[in-house]
């Protein structure tokens, strides 16, 4: 598929470069956390919440709310899902990695959506984006055999355990859709996925490799 740079005009109705920041140390720090075989998601890391950057990101892009930073690591070529929340999500990259990105507006009222419609855009090692809250997204994907290294950032609390039961019929709303705080996910076929995730991901299940 045709992979694009977060640097390019076509980027910038699912986000933005951030350039105001030094995310160096953040950027280093992550160069610690292993690159495992699968991906790995931790959405709070104590090492990385330490660094003197998370108060400036804290208070510059998210108005003083509590944030948490984790990361998302491993390797990985499909799309197998996408997501949203009612947040920004700052992505910071250790690696080069590949980000596949939808609009949330693109989700038919049936909760469907077409994967003709994601785009691929490389965000190289040491760059950070803002991913806005009305674009889908999932897991990066490698840019290399040798996986990646991505660094979250996101409101506290954002993709934990959900303290109450939500309904699982598709209606008018879309807690069948929600499968943690601040998270609203849509699952392909052939994504792997839990059993009762929302699977409705119509199409091909991208490969960034093909």
């Amino acid at each position: 598929m045709t992979i694009y740079s977060v640097t390019e005009e076509r980027f910038r109705k699912y986000g933005k470069v951030i350039n105001n920041v030094d995310f160096s140390t953040l950027v280093e720090e992550m160069k610690r956390t292993p690159i495992p075989e699968g991906v790995v998601y931790e959405a709070s890391v104590d090492s990385l919440e330490k660094l003197e950057v998370a108060k400036e990101i804290q208070n510059v892009f998210y108005g003083e709310l509590p944030i948490q930073i984790g990361y998302c690591n491993g390797h990985n070529v499909m799309l197998n899902a996408l997501e949203y929340h009612r947040s920004s999500e700052i992505n910071v990259a250790a690696t080069d990695a590949i980000l596949l990105l939808g609009l949330e507006a693109d989700i038919t009222d049936e909760f469907t959506y077409d994967t003709a419609k994601v785009e691929a855009f490389l965000l190289p090692a040491g760059m950070a984006v803002e991913i806005y809250a009305t674009t889908l997204h999932y897991a990066p994907c490698q840019a290399s055999d040798e996986g990646f290294l991505v660094s979250i950032v996101l409101p506290k609390g954002t993709n934990t355990e959900l303290e109450t039961e939500h309904s699982k019929a598709l209606g008018s709303n879309e807690d069948a859709m929600l499968t943690a705080k601040n998270k609203w996910l849509i699952g392909h076929p052939e994504g792997g996925l839990p059993e009762g995730a929302h699977i409705g991901l119509l199409g091909k299940n991208l490969n960034v490799k093909e």
